[in-house]
């Protein structure tokens, strides 16, 4: 076999080599790095000068990230980052909510041997951000939409439990009790009786499907005010378990709302 960095019939990857670089996505990378430097838009002509780049292929890489949605010439004919940026801003900073909070799920996810879910409030609405599961902790098979059944799952139920009484009819008079399985509920005023728990654990015991029970503790922010839910499911007869192990639960809330805390700062 030939040692490492000598050729041969047998090649061993020098891994100290340099990656191959595209040349033309560095100059428009860079060109868009420009671009965001001026908050009013700029002309072409100093774009390209700025950015070390002849007048002509500052043009070229103009055009094509024009095409493609990330810039934008405004009628004065000065330069601005176009609306495609912005939704890309928007995805990472939920892809670094999402790396910062996977880790917890895991976690729990391990000491309990079952799926793990974290949902939030977002824009009046309850959405389910993440979950971590694994082939001996499989989820719940979500058939129906979040929008549809927040009132016959923990983490729902738990989350509803945190809204003031206006913004919580509010989301009932939105989204009616829909009938999931014999064990939903369906009449508002015993399923808010329902919502208020000394434990602050929620429950839903077969009430999103039939053989699955599921647990929901609240995630706070920096101030203490409620702003999402931590949650468990399992087999039915696998929940009085996870009942017991309320105290993780919490625990790995807590580090949910330092994740929430960092990442609000960052």
């Amino acid at each position: 076999m030939t040692s490492p960095g000598r050729r041969g019939s047998l090649c061993v990857m020098d891994e100290t080599r340099k990656p191959t670089l595209i040349a033309s996505v560095q100059r428009a990378l860079h060109l868009m790095e420009v671009v965001a430097s001026h908050p009013s838009g700029a002309p072409a002509k100093q774009l390209a000068r700025e950015a070390g780049l002849p007048l002509a292929t500052a043009y070229h890489l103009l055009r094509t990230l024009a095409h493609e949605g990330y810039a934008m010439r405004l009628p004065d004919g000065v330069w601005v980052l176009g609306d495609r940026v912005q939704s890309l801003h928007g995805r990472s900073r939920t892809q670094q909510l999402l790396a910062r909070v996977r880790p917890t799920l895991v976690a729990l996810r391990d000491e309990l041997g079952a799926a793990c879910y974290f949902g939030m409030h977002v824009d009046d609405e309850i959405r389910l951000i993440d979950v971590a599961d694994g082939p001996r902790a499989p989820r719940v098979d979500v058939w129906v939409g979040f929008d549809e059944s927040a009132h016959a799952t923990a983490l729902g139920k738990c989350m509803l439990g945190q809204l003031d009484e206006d913004r919580r009819r509010d989301y009932l008079a939105r989204h009616p009790l829909v009938d999931l399985t014999p064990h939903t509920i369906t009449e508002p005023a015993r399923l808010l009786s329902t919502l208020t728990s000394p434990a602050g654990l929620s429950l839903d015991r077969e009430e999103y499907a039939l053989g699955t029970g599921c647990a929901a503790v609240p995630v706070t922010d920096a101030t203490g005010t409620a702003v999402g839910a931590l949650a468990v499911s399992c087999r039915t007869g696998k929940l009085t378990r996870i009942e017991r192990s309320a105290d993780r639960m919490h625990a790995r809330a807590a580090e949910l709302q330092r994740t929430l805390t960092f990442t609000a700062a960052g």
